[in-house]
């Protein structure tokens, strides 16, 4: 009996230290000891992925913004010319977004155009009113070239007035139409336009007329004064993007281009004939084909 203790105290005193080298699943019950039940750990239950409340094929769009989504000067001089605007407008060969969205035959009685030829940012909040007032699926943005193009670059609108001015409109779509998606273009990059019409002669007569003077007076100076000035009201723009920007990422139905418009570089062709500043139907069809791309992507 004596031995046999001897023996089984021997077996606690080996298992003991064999214990010390392991994290766990060890006892000094004894040799007759029933081995542990090794745990499984549970599998974590994976988070649903969130469902995006964005719609890639909206069936009606109301469009707000300045004299671009009227396509000023794309058709006739000094006018608006709206059947070829990027937007609603209805002429094939520009294929508007909401020709692409809704078809030919539901363009005239699901897309609205609210733009105004000429308008700032604090227009913005009454658009977007009359835009809510039609329940439309989409509401597009395309807002700010005016607030840059002044006659000097100290009457620019400042960057604080320009986002109060959006925040206040989407809050008043919110009010009327709390469910509507918006897209929101970047304000076209003005030094970009003037660099191009530059060369034109007949854009520098117009130009000379007033057209966008904080950005396209003295066009043909290269000094560095004016250089100084375009660059300012380069600077201004890319600020009014990042408000843009800023705002519509606080409203989960919201989309910016992300810089797609301000990026875009217009060529001659794609510029009006009249004014060299304002887009042409091909310029147009090159905002259709944008804001489209963007709209519909997953």
């Amino acid at each position: 009996m004596r031995g046999r203790r001897e023996f089984r105290t021997a077996v606690r005193a080996t298992a003991a230290l064999l214990c010390a080298g392991v994290l766990f699943g060890c006892t000094t019950a004894g040799p007759d000891a029933a081995a542990p039940v090794p745990t499984r750990t549970a599998k974590p239950t994976p988070s649903p992925t969130p469902t995006s409340l964005w719609d890639v094929s909206p069936a009606s769009v109301a469009a707000v913004g300045d004299s671009v989504t009227r396509a000023f000067d794309a058709c006739a001089v000094l006018a608006d010319c709206p059947e070829v605007s990027w937007a609603t407008g209805t002429d094939t060969a520009v294929n508007s977004l909401a020709l692409r969205l809704l078809g030919p035959e539901k363009v005239a009685t699901r897309s609205w155009n609210l733009a105004r030829t000429g308008a700032r940012m604090a227009e913005l909040p009454e658009q977007m009113a009359g835009a809510a007032a039609e329940k439309p699926e989409l509401v597009t943005v395309m807002m700010g070239a005016n607030d840059a193009c002044r006659p000097t670059p100290e009457l620019m609108t400042p960057v604080a007035d320009f986002r109060f001015s959006f925040e206040t409109a989407l809050a008043r779509l919110r009010a009327g139409a709390p469910k509507a998606q918006v897209f929101v273009s970047s304000v076209p990059d003005l030094k970009h336009l003037w660099s191009t019409g530059r060369v034109s002669p007949a854009g520098l007569r117009v130009w000379k007329l007033g057209i966008c003077g904080s950005m396209l007076a003295d066009a043909e100076d290269l000094g560095p004064a004016a250089e100084r000035r375009r660059t300012r009201v380069r600077e201004r723009v890319v600020a009014y993007n990042e408000v843009l920007r800023e705002v519509c990422a606080e409203d989960e139905r919201c989309r910016y281009d992300g810089g797609a418009v301000f990026g875009f570089r217009f060529d001659g062709g794609q510029l009006s004939p009249w004014d060299w500043f304002h887009p042409s139907r091909d310029g147009q069809a090159r905002l259709a084909e944008l804001a489209y791309r963007r709209i519909t992507q997953e």
